[in-house]
């Protein structure tokens, strides 16, 4: 057996591996309050909680006690409307995925229910549709602001339609739709609606506070059925915790499970999950309880700074440009033709900085996304330096050519029919292959994934995954 003292060092050693989740230099992922008591305090609590069982809330009543309160405090920052209850998750796409369930299961005599997305719409509802068996319409969106159009989301609801969504703001490009439109139409014709606050909901409120321009967006606004707002993002509550709010305890009751059909316990759920530590839930009653609205105040002052810095520096830099008009604490950005992006991130890397790629899809270009947080404020100047040096190297490098033959090759590949030993090669090509984890330079394998249509991306990312949780 080993002592603890020897797991505890071999843990911090795996660890070391990691990117930093503190100091504001994981852009991506991770969301810090740079307060080092907010952290102590989660961590204790979770302690004190993580033998307790979510699963009956009769047995352990200090956990309903707890998700109650919480309930509560994101009801009272999403609207203070009266009537409106909510579930404690594990996170944003469990809330979307109980959010698409509660209104997919309310019409049951649909046979053939959809839902409404914009093209910007978290992957999560993409999810939801996959495992719950709902088409997705996909509705473009203005190919300049990024927001959802309003007049193509109303006119793509039809009687099969049984949930809408509009993001608050959007993650790829941090800007808000326009929610109050979208709930309007889909109100007219009695369908629900849903606001994906995931990101934005535990600061957009406070944004509004300090004097930004802030459209309503939650349940202010008529229309709007459901809300999910994650704790673990910018309440800045320990990992996994989220919370969907619905309108009314009628509208919450499809996405409750029971089942007395056997011989053991009635099952009853409030979530997808049965069993549920009560660390998470406990970690994140203790940090929202600790900051109180003073101390989120003060957090979305540092962070809307921090924002506003780092887009200014980016707006300055030749050949920059960011995406849309962001309002929250995401920001996109793409550049010119006289550099790589992919190997922007590279080099923002090599200078201890990630930040987040993402691929050209529709009219959105190739670009890199930051997750601003509180623990970013003070650190501006030097990110900015670092990304001035980091294009000036990826303009010096010139850009990553991506063979035409295999460009070509997989190009026309059909990932429904490739083999085992295709998908060996393709990795290969891509500098996946050899178990041997990813690259230390990512530009030249995504050069390489961006030229290959979605279906094979997805399939050769998977088989990779796979290829990574292969003892």
């Amino acid at each position: 057996m080993n002592s603890p003292e020897d797991v505890l060092a071999a843990l911090r050693e795996l660890r070391a591996g990691d990117l930093p989740t503190h100091g504001g230099r994981t852009l991506a992922y991770v969301y810090d309050s740079g307060l080092s008591e907010v952290d102590s305090l989660g961590a204790a609590a979770h302690a004190l909680a993580s033998p307790a069982n979510g699963l009956d809330p009769t047995a352990f009543p200090s956990l309903l006690r707890m998700e109650n309160d919480l309930v509560s405090a994101a009801s009272a920052l999403l609207g203070g409307v009266p009537g409106v209850v909510g579930s404690v998750t594990s996170g944003g796409t469990e809330s979307c995925l109980l959010a698409v369930l509660a209104a997919r299961d309310a019409h049951p005599a649909v046979e053939s229910p959809s839902i409404v997305l914009p093209t910007t719409a978290h992957a999560a509802f993409h999810k939801a549709a996959h495992l719950f068996g709902l088409r997705r319409i996909d509705v473009p969106v203005d190919p300049v602001t990024f927001r959802a159009d309003p007049a193509a989301m109303a006119a793509a609801i039809d009687d099969s339609t049984v949930l809408v969504v509009a993001g608050a703001p959007s993650y790829a490009h941090g800007v808000l739709d326009p929610v109050a439109e979208i709930a309007a139409a889909a109100s007219a014709r009695g369908v629900r609606m849903h606001v994906d606050a995931c990101i934005g909901g535990w600061v957009l409120p406070y944004f509004a506070r300090l004097g930004a321009d802030v459209p309503p967006f939650d349940f202010r606004v008529p229309g709007v059925t459901s809300i999910s707002v994650d704790l673990h993002k910018y309440a800045y509550c320990p990992k996994g915790t989220s919370v969907l709010l619905h309108a009314s305890a009628e509208l919450r009751r499809t996405h409750y499970f029971a089942s007395a059909a056997w011989p053991g316990y009635t099952m009853l759920n409030t979530t997808i999950q049965s069993t549920r530590s009560g660390g998470p839930l406990a970690a994140a009653w203790a940090v929202v309880r600790y900051l109180g609205e003073d101390g989120y105040l003060r957090l979305a002052a540092a962070t809307r700074e921090a924002v506003s810095r780092i887009r200014a520096g980016i707006e300055e830099l030749p050949g920059l440009r960011v995406l849309g008009d962001p309002v929250s604490t995401l920001i996109a950005f793409t550049g010119d033709d006289g550099f790589d992006l992919f190997t922007v991130a590279d080099e923002m890397k090599a200078r201890g900085w990630y930040v987040q790629p993402q691929f050209a899809f529709e009219g959105s270009p190739a670009n890199l996304h930051l997750t601003v947080t509180a623990a970013n404020h003070g650190s501006e100047k030097e990110f900015l330096t670092d990304l001035a040096a980091s294009l000036a190297a990826a303009r010096a490098a010139g850009p990553v050519v991506v063979d035409a033959a295999v460009a070509e090759f997989v190009a026309a590949l059909d990932p429904a029919t490739l083999t085992s030993e295709q998908f060996a090669g393709l990795l290969a090509a891509a500098g996946l292959g050899g178990g041997a984890g990813l690259p230390e330079r990512m530009a030249p394998v995504n050069a390489l994934l961006a030229t290959a249509p979605a279906p094979l991306r997805e399939r050769l990312l998977l088989e990779f995954l796979g290829a990574l949780y292969t003892p």
